[in-house]
């Protein structure tokens, strides 16, 4: 497995719409992650700055990133783009994080 982290950022405000987003994540969504090998995924939020920490394990960095393609995800991104950063094709802007310490 690949470890995976990145950041992204919530609007002022939306951390309770955030969480209740993801609370309620379609199955759809669910079937697509795990369809292209992702696994073991969280995200954290630091709520003194709005910055959400992502963590995910993927099986392959080429089939992971043909998920981002995929119309599920593209009607994601619509539905989140509301409440949080995004590029202008509504993907959340979100910047990989170089690790730097791991233990089993």
């Amino acid at each position: 497995m690949i470890r995976k982290g990145f950041k992204m950022k919530l609007y002022p405000g939306q951390e309770k719409e955030y969480e209740k987003r993801h609370n309620m994540l379609w199955p759809e969504m669910k079937e697509m992650i795990h369809q292209y090998g992702g696994h073991n995924y969280s995200i954290f939020l630091d709520e003194e700055t709005d910055i959400l920490y992502g963590y995910i394990e993927i099986e392959d960095e080429e089939l992971w990133a043909k998920e981002a393609d995929t119309e599920i995800n593209r009607k994601w991104w619509d539905f989140m783009a509301d409440i949080m950063e995004t590029n202008p094709d509504n993907s959340p802007v979100s910047i990989d994080l170089h690790p730097v310490f791991h233990l089993d």
